[in-house]
């Protein structure tokens, strides 16, 4: 992580050049900035046709980003800023100061959405997400740019009934979650899914798994006859293969977890990564014996 203090003294300059406060930047189109991929997808949904700039890019880790540059310069020329909250994109705060962005135009999603107990990943849960979009359409609105929110908000309703039918199709003792961190914890309690551990159990990537943590999650896999670990898409999956191998369990599809994917993934929009996460985790925690594609 950066040095707050550094970060100012390095891109001061940079922001001073491009910094037109809470302006266009020099151009009529008006601008947002989002932290997360998450998030730009949402902007993306609810207003179409703005300029949306995500500084995080698909599959990056957002746990261990060091802010550039060109982070500044962007904030610096932004209508709104979209902020995730929490630890996941802790690293904002130096940034707005470089960039001098004011804090009136920093929109904090995760709050609105219901951020709870320090989880930052508030956006795997889909009803959270609904609340996370009618606060970006509120903003957009009261900044005039356009807010289809509500349209927005009906698909991601759609989404989660498709995603609740698919888990139903699976008997509660049978959802038996194990993942690189804790990242779905959101997911997990909204469609009783149970967490059974996680290979770094922390709420961060940034946190190292010990060798003792790695020995009881290998005995606790074993015990519950967890059927199939999860990686995750922006990881490293070494450990999740040694376990896998360990225990006798498959290991499944890398989950979107902490960011989409690429456009040509089938996590590129925020509705496509929970409805393939759920795809995964159905034909998972089944042994391959259900598979259900999410009416999305």
């Amino acid at each position: 992580m950066f040095r707050r203090a550094a970060l100012f003294l390095v891109l001061l300059p940079i922001a001073a050049a491009g910094c037109g406060g809470s302006g266009t930047g020099g151009s009529d189109a008006p601008t947002v900035v989002a932290t997360t991929t998450q998030l730009a997808d949402f902007a993306r949904n609810i207003a179409p046709g703005v300029k949306v700039t995500s500084i995080l890019s698909p599959n990056t880790d957002p746990h261990e980003y060091e802010v550039r540059p060109d982070d500044v310069k962007a904030l610096a020329s932004a209508d709104i800023v979209l902020r995730s909250g929490g630890e996941v994109d802790a690293w904002l705060g130096g940034a707005l100061d470089a960039a001098g962005v004011k804090e009136q135009d920093v929109v904090d999603v995760g709050r609105a959405a219901g951020l709870e107990g320090g989880d930052p990943h508030w956006w795997q849960d889909p009803v959270r997400a609904e609340r996370a979009a009618v606060a970006i359409g509120h903003a957009f609105a009261a900044a005039g740019l356009p807010d289809r929110s509500a349209a927005y908000v009906a698909r991601l309703r759609r989404l989660d009934a498709g995603v609740r039918a698919c888990l139903d199709r699976v008997p509660a003792a049978e959802r038996k979650l194990v993942t690189s961190h804790d990242a779905l914890g959101y997911y997990a309690r909204r469609y009783g899914i149970t967490v059974i551990g996680a290979v770094i159990p922390a709420l961060t990537t940034a946190a190292q798994p010990s060798a003792g943590d790695v020995t009881k999650l290998v005995d606790t896999i074993k015990r519950e006859g967890v059927k199939t670990i999860f990686a995750e898409s922006s990881v490293n999956p070494k450990v999740e293969e040694a376990i896998a191998r360990e225990t006798g369990a498959k290991l499944g599809p890398a989950l979107w977890a902490d960011s989409l994917g690429p456009k040509d993934s089938d996590g590129a929009t925020y509705i496509a990564s929970i409805a393939a996460n759920t795809r995964a985790l159905v034909q998972g925690f089944t042994g391959g014996a259900v598979v259900c594609p999410v009416d999305a």
